[in-house]
C-alpha cells in the first residue's frame, strides 16, 4: 500500500469514527466530568492560616496544563499512526477497555486522595498551620497519587483522541511539570517534618512504583 493510500485511509477513519473509538471517547470524558466534579463538588472545609507557601510549584502546574493541551487539541498529522477503531476486533475492544480502565482507575485514585488529604489539599503548594503528614490511604503506597492519578488521565485522554503522536512530548511536558511541583511540594514537607519525612519518602515511591 502507497503513502498516498495509508493517508486517505487514516482520513477517512478520522472523519468516520467507528462506534469502538466513539465510546472510548466518551468514556473517558465522562471521567473528566467526574475528574472536575472531584474538586468542585469537594466539601468544603474551614480555611486554616497558611504557615509556608511556595510560587514556584506554578512553573510546574502551567506545564502540565500544556501537556494536557496536547492530547486534547493536536496536530492533524498525527492522525496518520493506527487508531482503534482501525484494531481488528477483538485487539481493538481489549485497548478501548483498557483505556477507559486506566481513566476510571486514576479518577478513582484522585478522589480516594483528595478525600484522604480533607483541607491540607491545595492546588499550589503550601503547609497550613498544623500540618500533618498524610501517610494513609493511597498515600501509604505512592506519595504523590493526585500526580499518578493526572498522568492516567493524560495517557487515557492520548489514547482515547488516538492521535498517539502528541502523546510523546505530552507526557515529556507533564513530568516535566510533576518534576518540579513534587520537588518544590517535598521541599516544603521536608523542612517541616525532616526525618519523618526522609524515613516517609525512602519507603514509599514519589509517583509511580517501581520506577519514581
Amino acid at each position: 500500500m502507497s503513502n498516498a493510500e495509508q493517508i486517505i485511509i487514516a482520513l477517512m477513519s478520522a472523519a468516520n469514527p467507528t462506534s469502538v473509538s466513539l465510546a472510548t471517547l466518551a468514556g473517558v470524558v465522562l471521567c473528566w466530568l467526574i475528574f472536575a466534579g472531584i474538586f468542585i463538588f469537594r466539601k468544603r472545609t474551614p480555611k486554616a492560616p497558611e504557615a509556608r507557601r511556595d510560587p514556584r510549584a506554578t512553573i510546574g502546574i502551567v506545564l502540565q496544563m500544556i501537556g494536557y493541551f496536547l492530547v486534547w487539541f493536536q496536530l492533524p498529522h498525527t492522525v496518520f499512526l493506527p487508531r482503534v477503531g482501525m484494531l481488528s476486533g477483538a485487539v481493538g475492544l481489549l485497548f478501548a477497555f483498557a483505556t477507559v480502565a486506566l481513566a476510571i482507575a486514576s479518577v478513582w485514585l484522585v478522589a480516594v486522595a483528595v478525600h484522604t488529604l480533607g483541607k491540607q489539599w491545595a492546588f499550589e503548594a503550601r503547609l497550613l498551620e498544623g500540618h500533618k503528614l498524610i501517610m494513609e490511604g493511597p498515600y501509604a503506597y505512592i506519595r504523590n497519587p493526585i500526580y499518578t492519578g493526572m498522568l492516567g488521565m493524560l495517557i487515557a485522554t492520548g489514547l482515547a483522541m488516538e492521535h498517539w503522536i502528541a502523546l510523546v512530548p505530552a507526557i515529556i511536558i507533564f513530568m516535566l511539570g510533576l518534576l518540579i511541583r513534587v520537588r518544590v511540594e517535598e521541599k516544603l514537607l521536608r523542612a517541616q517534618f525532616g526525618q519523618e519525612f526522609d524515613e516517609y519518602a525512602n519507603r514509599v515511591p514519589a509517583v509511580l512504583p517501581g520506577i519514581y
